[in-house]
């Protein structure tokens, strides 16, 4: 129960979608704005670490700081609801947009050497780039029905094959330009009246004045597509979570920054600006490999090169499209608001398998409705990106004042002189907010596509919530009291072992014992020491004579209750655990045959309310020299937020 992996992994999966963007974000802010696009590009990134510290300030509150969590405790359902069908509007584009342009440059290559080959023939570039993302996700819909471990490996090779292709071009283009000569992109607009909307009849929108950079800063945000990712995986994220969140976030930002904004650049002044939009527009960075100095061998394996890496990573970032998809609509779920249908997990995997069948047909039907069309994937997909932003912003900034929950981090910029003797100023999350609010405002007039086909999915997925919600009953549910869904396996007493119970191996075993969901001080305790053991924890059904049930139930309401706890209490800390029910009439006796059988080297307790911890301990001494002869040695601690007593038997 519960899979973690590390900062590593979890930087991989948000960057198989950020850095993605640095194959097609270029060709199109350049085909909007002009060629002054690549300073757009870098400002674009740079202003990602202020919105990434947001991120990291929510999560810091709620380990599902996702944006359905943090809006609904700021501003209610309804709004929580309506960000977060537009999220869901970015997560569906977000797996099409890459898959299609990872089939554009696969396709774009072929076509090339079948063009230096004299064929008579070429691939219709949408038709199979459409046909390639396809396939693209239907892979993915099955590494994610295995679950993160399986797609976050994935990931992170793709991403180190990445770093390898990264560091090459941006080398050689250092070359290329070091032999032939730097020339900056101008710094003008040219704005096409597509890129200008409904905006256009208003001449100050065509200048570098405020409007007019308002409207290319709104063009190319797009380039930090992607953050929401973040809060999804940091349920993910393995112990010590906040510090790993914190370097999941600095590697992100690094990466992105270097590889989008530098490609951004190098395309302007390297590729001619005759062919750099007609033949490369859809793949910039294969036509850079083409352009830079060397024998056309060389720069043909590059091209092949560029061309493999980034059909993995645009396929990547289809994944993580599913990933975060796939948490969003979870947390829905959980709330009450999707149907109780979707969370069942999957029999053998334990996978929320029913969401990600539907994420994956969405996106491949949006995939056959937009027939492999970058552009118009690419307008209607500012949409959800940056009203997302402006939910989560404004809601941490609300949740700042309301002061209700304890803060691990939080986002730089506050002015403790701004108010004397009150709450400090948030300056930082203020500034934020003010530039994604005025930029999502502005691509409403300038964004026509994403404004109508934005506004239509959201408000259709935000009436399916409604009427799913309504089916499930007006229930309120308090966050953490909403029950997980678990899959039980039976297994009979006299073949209880390690292996049955999934904890067979060299790495030592830790036993917690459990019963209460209000007091699991214990446990807490037990995880902030950071342990690197397989954990266990056991709560035993005490049923005597004629109150035994004999198996009819084999896993209570109660039960459902403290092991859903459990599950909370273990994803904050970042560790996994094995839960274990067990019957029997004695409870220490089960909780000391249970530790012998399945050879823990520790069983902690809490404190009791009956009995005084030295009588706990000689209680279970006495069963533990009951049930071993040999040299089987246990540690014993009776564990509370003030006391650790131990002992070894």
């Amino acid at each position: 129960m519960l899979a973690f992996i590390s900062f590593w992994r979890a930087a991989a999966v948000v960057l198989c979608d950020l850095a993605s963007t640095a194959y097609y974000i270029g060709g199109i802010v350049e085909g909007a704005i002009g060629k002054s696009a690549p300073y757009f590009i870098l400002a674009v990134m740079l202003f990602s670490y202020a919105v990434r510290a947001v991120y990291v300030e929510s999560c810091s509150m709620f380990t599902r700081g996702g944006v359905y969590r943090v809006v609904k405790e700021a501003m209610g359902s309804t709004l929580a609801k309506l960000s977060v069908s537009a999220l869901m509007f970015d997560y569906i584009l977000t797996g099409p947009i890459s898959g299609v342009s990872a089939g554009q440059y696969l396709v774009g290559l072929l076509n090339e050497l079948l063009s230096l080959a004299h064929a008579p023939f070429t691939c219709p570039p949408d038709f199979s780039a459409a046909a390639i993302a396809v396939a693209c996700t239907v892979y993915f819909w099955w590494q994610n029905i295995l679950g993160i471990e399986e797609s976050s490996g994935k990931a992170m090779r793709i991403m180190q094959i990445t770093t390898v292709m990264g560091v090459m071009m941006i080398v050689w283009c250092g070359l290329t330009l070091y032999a032939r000569g730097v020339h900056l992109p101008p710094f003008e607009l040219n704005f096409t009246p597509g890129s200008l909307g409904w905006l256009k009849s208003v001449p100050s929108a065509r200048t570098i004045g405020a409007l007019g950079i308002m409207i290319a800063f709104g063009h190319s945000i797009l380039a930090m597509s992607g953050e929401e990712s973040l809060a999804q995986i940091n349920r993910e994220i393995e112990a010590p979570k906040l510090k790993n969140l914190l370097r999941t976030g600095f590697v992100i930002f690094i990466y992105s920054l270097l590889l989008t904004s530098l490609v951004s650049f190098f395309a302007v002044m390297i590729i001619p600006d005759n062919v750099r939009m007609a033949n490369y527009g859809d793949n910039l960075i294969g036509g850079l490999a083409m352009y830079v100095v060397g024998p056309l061998w060389m720069r043909l394996a590059l091209r092949a090169f560029v061309v493999f890496v980034g059909f993995l990573i645009l396929a990547g970032a289809v994944n993580t499209a599913i990933v975060g998809s796939t948490g969003v609509l979870t947390r829905v779920a959980e709330d009450g608001v999707l149907l109780d249908w979707f969370r069942h997990p999957h029999r053998r995997y334990g996978t929320n398998y029913r969401i990600v069948n539907l994420v994956s047909g969405l996106q491949i039907a949006t995939i056959i409705l937009s027939k492999g069309d970058m552009f118009v994937l690419g307008e209607a997909y500012a949409f959800g990106v940056v009203w997302s932003f402006v939910f989560k912003t404004a809601s941490v900034l609300i949740l700042r004042y309301r002061e209700k929950y304890k803060r691990l981090w939080r986002m730089p910029l506050n002015l403790s002189w701004f108010r004397p003797g009150g709450q400090d100023f948030p300056l930082g999350l203020a500034l934020t907010f003010a530039v994604l609010f005025g930029t999502a405002v502005i691509n409403l007039f300038t964004k026509q596509v994403a404004t109508i086909s934005g506004v239509g999915f959201t408000v259709v997925l935000f009436l399916v919530f409604q009427i799913s919600e309504r089916i499930n009953g007006q229930v309120a549910h308090e966050y953490g009291e909403e029950p997980e869904k678990f899959n039980l396996k039976l297994i009979d007493e006299g073949v209880l072992a390690p292996a049955t119970v999934g904890v067979a191996g060299r790495a030592s075993r830790r036993l917690v014992a459990i019963r209460d969901p209000l007091n699991l001080a214990h446990l807490h305790r037990y995880l902030d020491e950071r342990d690197e053991s397989q954990l266990i924890a056991l709560t035993v059904r005490t049923e005597r004579g004629l109150a035994s049930s004999e198996g009819a139930q084999v896993f209570t309401d109660a039960e459902e209750k403290l092991f859903s706890k459990v599950v909370k209490v273990c994803e904050d800390h970042g560790r996994a655990v094995t839960p274990l029910v067990t019957v029997s009439n004695d409870q220490v006796y089960a909780i000391a045959r249970t530790a012998y059988m399945l050879g823990v080297d520790e069983v902690v307790m809490g404190v009791s309310e009956r009995f005084r911890p030295d009588v706990q301990l000689e209680n279970f001494a006495m069963h533990w020299g009951s049930l071993t002869e040999d040299d089987h040695h246990v540690k014993l601690r009776v564990l509370s937020e003030k006391e650790d007593i131990r002992v070894e038997l």
